[in-house]
């Protein structure tokens, strides 16, 4: 059964892709006749179109990052979807054996294991978002630690020594990579220290402590160092961190916070309180912009917001990640979040992510925009659509889409629906984990005026429920427990990302381009215009 249905696919994709979807269109025509109009004009611009989205993405841990695969995605998500920083846990974990006691009581420091790590991400011309945790465990003034590899999340039992390891490895990075190099980065003082006997079993004035040693050590090796926190979750902390840095004359050059999209618990590695995306049109940039208005009302009102995390849902073990309403909801929120964050981190770009354990099924709801294999989720392909926008905005009057062109004369059009699904009295992990045909959502027609004449190479993109689909895919292969290489290769060929339709226009003289689409809840298309010279 397993063959056949491999087979069908592999010659649907091979074969029969343009009918599917034109099948598909045909069946939305007797669906909702409510038209959408995207009506751009190539000579109405904006302005720079702001990437802040890019700006960095999140893994799991540090020690992950030593494995090929974890290695060989990240290379992939940075190619396609452009993410510049990366932000991690467990960089001063014992796993990355970074810090002991000698036998008469003196620090040692080891950074062989950092440096290997570091030295790849700039090979592959991205760089650290540094974020400092956990505490080594010969520093550490308790035994509380946190998930299955173990970080300890107590305060440390010398403050001074804390420091003094922040300066010795900031030195470091600085004898190894250059100041210049590493004026570039950021440093994060630990991850969500407000959730008490979770990340932190200190107090807020301990974490405001451990701030205070840690920026001012990173100062003493280059004032020019950025350093920033509170890290918290939920957007919390914001107002009290900056008045704390005001007044007591503490270096502080940015906010990092983080956001989900999700309801009831917290730290639910395995999904066991049945998270629920939240119904609040404005889950997560709400936060956002909330924040940003906290800092433009604050002492320090010019401070860089940089949320280090966010996504759908808090937990590794909710199968929205793996859906394809998750493509449709990133591109929601950035959208509505426009300029009042200098990035959004994108929790995780894999789900190499061991807070849990090893994981036992290909497709186990994990955070990751690509799976254990390097299968691309439709997430994943959200991140590389929108890294196919050109640099220049053109005016949108559409509150779900981005119109853009590049400076080859070519334009993009990237526009999706966004609809909440999810029923009452139903969590994620009953819902998210079925084939969830979507409904239809009517037609959208995009038009562009002014486009100067010329032949053009007209590429259509989509994601949506079939279309660019891993998990749908997976789960009519018989949700197996372990993948086949044969299965992955299947799934990786079927959901691949490419055009759905190619085909060359003309644009005469007066410069009129337009079609006409069949939207379905949760689509995500994306139309660009290539100059054929």
């Amino acid at each position: 059964m397993k063959i056949q249905l491999k087979l069908l696919l592999s010659i649907g994709m091979l074969f029969g892709i343009f009918t599917i979807i034109s099948a598909k269109n045909k069946s939305l025509e007797q669906g909702n006749p409510q038209e959408r109009l995207i009506r751009i004009d190539y000579n109405q611009v904006t302005g720079a179109f702001n990437t802040m989205y890019k700006e960095c993405v999140g893994a799991g841990r540090a020690n992950e990052g030593l494995r090929a695969d974890w290695q060989e995605q990240l290379a992939t998500a940075r190619k396609a979807c452009g993410f510049k920083y990366i932000r991690m846990h467990g960089l001063l974990d014992d796993d990355m054996g970074v810090y002991k006691m000698g036998r008469n009581g003196e620090p040692e420091y080891n950074y062989q294991y950092i440096d290997v790590l570091y030295d790849y991400l700039l090979s592959i011309g991205m760089k650290p978002f540094v974020e400092l945790g956990f505490m080594p465990s010969a520093l550490a003034s308790g035994d509380k630690t946190i998930f299955w590899y173990r970080g300890n999340v107590t305060p440390p039992k010398d403050y001074a020594k804390w420091a003094e390891l922040i300066r010795h490895l900031v030195l470091h990075f600085t004898q190894r990579y250059g100041a210049d190099e590493v004026k570039t980065w950021y440093f994060e003082v630990w991850n969500e220290p407000n959730l008490y006997n979770g990340f932190w079993t200190g107090s807020q004035a301990d974490y405001f402590k451990l701030y205070k040693y840690t920026a001012e050590a990173i100062k003493s090796v280059n004032k020019d160092y950025r350093v920033g926190g509170p890290a918290t979750a939920g957007a919390a902390w914001v107002p009290d961190m900056i008045d704390y840095c005001y007044r007591n004359q503490v270096p502080l050059d940015f906010i990092s916070t983080h956001s989900y999209g999700v309801n009831q618990g917290y730290l639910d590695q395995y999904g066991n309180t049945g998270t629920v995306l939240s119904k609040d049109p404005k889950s997560v940039s709400g936060d956002i912009i909330k924040t940003r208005q906290q800092i433009s009302e604050s002492p320090m009102p010019h401070l860089q917001l940089h949320y280090t995390e966010w996504s759908s849902s808090y937990t590794p073990s909710d199968p929205i990640h793996d859906s394809y309403h998750e493509a449709a909801y990133i591109l929601e929120k950035i959208k509505q979040t426009g300029d009042a964050a200098n990035s959004m981190s994108y929790w995780t770009f894999t789900d190499i992510f061991e807070e849990a354990g090893p994981r036992f099924r290909p497709f186990h709801g994990g955070f990751g925009l690509m799976n254990y294999e390097g299968i691309k989720k439709p997430a994943f392909y959200a991140y590389d659509y929108l890294n196919k926008l050109g640099k220049t905005e053109l005016a949108d009057k559409d509150s779900s889409s981005w119109a853009c062109r590049d400076d080859k004369g070519g334009i993009q059009v990237l526009f999706w629906n966004y609809t909440y699904t999810l029923p009452d009295s139903t969590n994620d992990q009953q819902y998210y984990i079925r084939n969830l045909p979507s409904k239809p959502a009517g037609k959208v027609k995009v038009e562009l005026t002014d486009v100067p004449e010329g032949t053009y190479c007209l590429e259509l993109y989509q994601i949506g429920y079939h279309v660019n689909d891993a998990y749908t895919t997976y789960l009519e292969m018989g949700k197996p427990n372990q993948l086949t290489r044969q299965e992955v290769a299947a799934i990786k060929q079927i959901d691949n990302g490419s055009p759905v339709r190619k085909e060359i226009v003309q644009v005469s003289a007066g410069g009129t381009f337009s079609r006409e689409l069949n939207m379905r809840q949760n689509d995500v298309y994306l139309v660009t215009l290539k100059k054929v010279n």
